[in-house]
């Protein structure tokens, strides 16, 4: 194992034995505060949870400190060894890199420390990601195995299960890959038509089917596999519902297709794999039967946040090596930097990278509490922004460039193919928003809902506020969240910022309550 991977194991011993004793302690602050009602639902009721993200989420000393450590040896490595552009031309990562990839513990990052990972916190994967995102096909590989391939077992899978696999997962000596879409079955994840059929002495699942775009199909030993099974329900009637399986790829009757020749991430390895007959021990059950829909689901949403840290990571170096080509190419005797419309196209990407940065460690911090934190809404913006701001500032980059950014001779057009996938991936951006508006509306469909019963039940304190609201929008007096003022939480720089964003958040949640109460059902 290299000296950077042996770091970064010592510090994951060293982070267990002070949480253990923290634990009978004191616990950081971080790790310490309530659970939330989510910060991005409220938002539909037109308030602001301040306490969710003032302060904004910070770790100590201590941690920051192995973080700028774990850096070092990654950094240094994606720096000096890491070629993209041979990656990229010949289609596949080589055997080599993936070998320092996992002795650096990268294909370990979220595994906890008792099954042999880094067990990093959500605050640390993200800084790991800007590093990592210095090569897309290696992202996408290392994100494949860990933020959707193995996640099921760390989220939903038994004790078993996880002493069985994890281990060898954390080390990369097996690779995983998460199998969902299908030929017939894309956004619409529920019309999947893979099959498992529960054997005659009931000890296996026989498994039947393709699934198609999978990430690491050809390198993977461990699949996380969504098919249709049989249920009984409660009215005795027999259903359809997907269930989860880990599958073996030594169990048989595992192959996997030629990987395809993509427009970009192209060293990842990206294949059709089919399951023909294969006996899956009732053990490898992951989660619930018929409860598979929800793992596929908490899974997607639990890695998301990712995204943000890791297109920022990119812009980052994007902006430095344009900025460097902007204050040397000369025209009309002047430095490209000094054009206005240049300047314009470096402040825009400046500000997409600070922005998607902010909401990806906010995220980050909140999903790093205790208990289990409601972030899939928080995440799924996140990727929408990114993966949509990536694209632009990217186009944006290459226009400065101008023809040198079209050839092939430099990274920049690499750049822009591989950032197209960002908006498909992980969940369609179309798709996405739509799942951030239906759960918001959903929420406060449910809390408004039980304040109008509240009314009906004569709760004084609800009548009030709501009366008190009322008064407010028909006198259209200034609206106050907290967010400025004596008690108020932003810089008086920000007040006039902040009171914008008051007004937008209030009357946004008056068009949602107004909505619901036209369209919605009770």
């Amino acid at each position: 194992m290299s000296g950077g991977g042996l770091f970064l194991r010592a510090a994951a011993a060293a982070r267990a034995c002070r949480a253990l004793a923290a634990f009978t302690t004191s616990q950081r602050s971080l790790r310490t505060s309530p659970r939330s009602r989510g910060f991005a639902k409220e938002l539909f009721l037109g308030t602001i949870e301040k306490e969710e993200v003032f302060p904004f989420p910070e770790v100590d000393q201590e941690e920051l400190n192995e973080i700028n450590q774990f850096m070092g040896p990654v950094e240094k490595f994606f720096t000096e060894e890491v070629d993209s552009r041979k990656i990229d031309q010949e289609g596949e990562i080589p055997k080599e890199t993936l070998e320092k990839l996992k002795s650096l513990g990268l294909f370990g990052m979220q595994v906890p420390e008792e099954y042999g990972g880094l067990g990093l916190s959500n605050t640390m994967y993200a800084r790991l990601g800007e590093i990592t995102a210095l090569d897309a096909s290696i992202t996408v590989t290392l994100a494949a195995h860990q933020s959707i391939g193995l996640k099921g077992i760390i989220i939903a899978g038994s004790e078993e299960q996880k002493t069985k696999y994890l281990p060898r997962l954390a080390s990369g000596e097996h690779i995983a890959a998460f199998c969902l879409t299908e030929p017939a079955s894309g956004s619409d994840a529920a019309s999947i038509r893979t099959r498992a059929t529960l054997s005659e002495d009931k000890k296996h699942y026989i498994l039947n089917g393709s699934k198609i775009w999978i990430t690491n199909g050809g390198l993977a030993d461990i699949f996380t596999v969504f098919a249709k099974t049989q249920i009984v329900d409660s009215n005795n009637l027999i259903k359809d519902k997907i269930t989860a399986f880990i599958v073996e790829r030594n169990f048989g009757g595992v192959t996997n297709g030629k990987p395809e020749d993509k427009l970009g991430i192209r060293g990842s390895n990206t294949c059709e794999v089919h399951f023909e007959n294969t006996k899956v021990p009732v053990e490898n059950v992951l989660g619930e039967v018929g409860g598979g829909f929800k793992v596929a689901m908490n899974i997607l949403n639990s890695g998301r946040f990712s995204m943000g840290s890791s297109v920022a990571g990119m812009l980052k170096k994007l902006i430095e090596m344009t900025a460097e080509y902007a204050c040397t190419r000369k025209q009309f005797n002047k430095n490209l930097s000094e054009f206005g419309l240049i300047q314009e196209k470096f402040a825009l990407m400046a500000q997409k990278a600070y922005v998607m940065e902010s909401m990806a460690y906010l995220t980050a911090g909140l999903l790093d509490r205790p208990g289990l934190p409601d972030c899939s809404v928080e995440a799924a913006i996140v990727k929408v922004f990114s993966s949509e701001a990536a694209w632009q500032c990217v186009s944006e980059a290459l226009q400065i460039l101008g023809g040198l950014g079209y050839m092939r001779d430099y990274p920049y057009e690499r750049l822009l193919r591989d950032a197209r996938i960002l908006l498909i991936f992980e969940g369609t951006n179309e798709i996405l928003r739509m799942y951030i508006a239906l759960t918001g509306l959903q929420h406060a469909g449910h809390i408004l809902t039980s304040r109008i019963n509240e009314i009906k039940r004569g709760n004084v304190s609800t009548i009030v506020e709501t009366v008190g609201r009322r008064l407010r929008d028909s006198l259209s007096r200034t609206v106050d969240l907290g967010l400025t003022g004596k008690l108020g939480v932003v810089h008086p720089s920000l007040e006039d910022s902040a009171n914008k964003l008051e007004e937008n958040v209030y009357y946004f949640g008056r068009t949602v309550e107004t909505l619901l109460l036209r369209f919605g059902k009770s």
